[in-house]
């Protein structure tokens, strides 16, 4: 555990149910390579993955983007996706969409328009607001660029289903949040809503204390 994952649980803990989630199913790392979706080499190729997982699950992405790299020549980088047309990726298992998306980012990467892998002084705002420029890049992807690649304290998916479902289940809601209601609750989380959101994520992967025991 380090000393930022204890600081930020310790101040979490000053609510209630954050408190008993935490006794419930630990402090999970929300940066440690076990909780993320996509492990990769650079922070373009985590952003590439991330645009071809988009809506099917995390196996098929893993063998469509393989393809892809064996197609580029056995890495994923701005220059060897640009060369690859359309064609050649659809062949790949992705849609003309994200072959389309999966050029953007090249290209934008290509002229500096944004540079992925030297983000680090960059605030989470600007961070957002460039990533969702990228054609195809929502905002929840958008979101999951600073938590696994930049490792970002402070960002919390609103909008992800997950995370609305457990505030929920936690609170004992009659129905689930919206996301505006999940942006006003996690205020008070501030600045360690990431890991507020891993907390959450954790909870739901967790079986009951009661089923537990038993």
């Amino acid at each position: 555990m380090t000393c930022q994952n204890t600081t930020a649980y310790g101040n979490l803990a000053d609510d209630p149910v954050l408190n008993r989630l935490i006794e419930r199913v630990g402090r999970p790392d929300p940066f440690d390579w076990a909780e993320r979706d996509f492990p990769s080499s650079t922070n373009f190729e985590a952003m590439a993955l991330h645009i071809v997982g988009q809506q099917i699950s995390i196996a098929a992405a893993l063998t469509i983007f393989a393809r892809i790299a064996t197609a580029a020549g056995g890495i994923v980088t701005p220059d060897t996706l640009l060369v690859l047309a359309d064609d050649d990726l659809r062949a790949c298992g992705l849609s003309r969409a994200k072959a389309a998306y999966l050029h953007d980012l090249a290209q934008r990467q290509a002229a500096g328009t944004i540079d992925l892998e030297h983000m680090d002084d960059i605030d989470d705002a600007t961070a957002l607001t460039d990533l969702t420029a990228i054609h195809g890049v929502g905002l929840w992807s958008a979101q999951m660029f600073p938590i696994h690649q930049l490792e970002r304290p402070d960002i919390l998916p609103a909008g992800d289903i997950g995370i609305r479902r457990a505030i929920q289940s936690a609170w004992h809601l009659t129905g689930t949040p919206s996301i505006e209601e999940t942006r006003r609750r996690a205020t008070a989380w501030a600045p360690y809503r990431t890991y507020a959101s891993a907390l959450l994520w954790a909870s739901l992967r967790a079986a009951p204390v009661a089923a537990r025991t038993r």
